[in-house]
């Protein structure tokens, strides 16, 4: 069913495509959308955040950890963003939802109010593997664990699949479903 979304939530696992569907996302949608992923927080993170037990972990099969100091900065981050949409623009938001239900209840408390689509990007794991090799940035072995791990008790207002449409194609299906409000 269309929405007059202000937000659009995609969440998939590590070399899913969320982000080449978010930019295709702001070719296909007329109005202007920013895109925001949760791998530019971990960017701007202090270098210490990204090693540490406090921070963000990645481990060498692919697991990650987050600890109670990058917690703290996500949930401010998430506050920044849903300022962002109520002061009146629109953001697509790239994320992995590792704690599942618990991440997207973590999104629907800071995005309280607004209109949100969620997507569940899809992707076969074998597939997402090759990317996660042809990438060379990513941990190897995140592609696989959180092919399935990421979608798990989750429902969605829109699912695409990345492995058997192109991001362009997928950007389109979720488009389809945000009605244009002037």
């Amino acid at each position: 069913m269309p929405t007059s979304a202000q937000v659009i939530v995609l969440n998939g696992g590590s070399s899913s495509g969320k982000s080449g569907i978010a930019r295709c996302l702001q070719a296909v949608l007329p109005e202007a959308w920013l895109a925001i992923g949760v791998d530019t927080l971990i960017d701007v993170l202090p270098a210490r955040l990204r090693l540490g037990s406090e921070g963000i972990g990645f481990g060498g099969e692919g697991e990650v950890s987050a600890g109670a100091e990058f917690r703290l900065l996500e949930d401010a981050w998430m506050a920044g963003v849903a300022t962002m949409v109520r002061s009146g623009a629109r953001v697509i938001v790239d994320d992995v939802f590792l704690g599942g239900t618990e991440s997207r209840k973590r999104w629907e408390t800071a995005l309280d109010g607004l209109d949100v689509l969620w997507v569940g990007v899809r992707c076969d794991a074998a597939v997402a593997v090759g990317r996660e090799l042809a990438r060379g940035d990513r941990v190897a072995g995140m592609a696989e664990a959180q092919a399935e791990l990421v979608h798990r008790g989750m429902t969605y207002d829109v699912e695409v699949d990345s492995a058997q449409a192109e991001a362009i194609e997928c950007a389109r299906v979720i488009a389809a479903a945000v009605v244009r409000t002037p």
